[in-house]
């Protein structure tokens, strides 16, 4: 199994922009072979930000790689850029291979 994460760090004051934005995307990832689970979660607020993840889970590396460098992949992220007002910088990823 295979964790995929990306953390996040918003705006101060624009968590809810944040949050309706990822109610509201198409994943697109219902039928994507090796897809298991998506969470996206809030953490901590802290001084310039506050910071999210979002947890995806895979049956294996290779199956998020291949998301990686499908059509849905770009169906899902188009458009990501037309929100720079409610990130700071890029997301930051981290990819995890289980081992219990």
């Amino acid at each position: 199994m295979y964790i995929a994460i990306n953390r996040f760090k918003i705006v101060i004051g624009k968590e809810d922009d944040f949050e309706t934005i990822w109610k509201n995307r198409e994943t697109h990832l219902d039928d994507v072979s090796g897809f298991k689970q998506f969470h996206l979660a809030k953490g901590n607020t802290e001084e310039t930000h506050t910071t999210y993840i979002s947890h995806s889970t895979w049956d294996s590396k290779e199956d998020f790689i291949n998301w990686t460098k499908s059509d849905a992949f770009r169906a899902a992220h188009k458009g990501a850029g037309g929100h720079s007002d409610v990130y700071i910088g890029h997301p930051v990823f981290e990819g995890f291979d289980v081992v219990i």
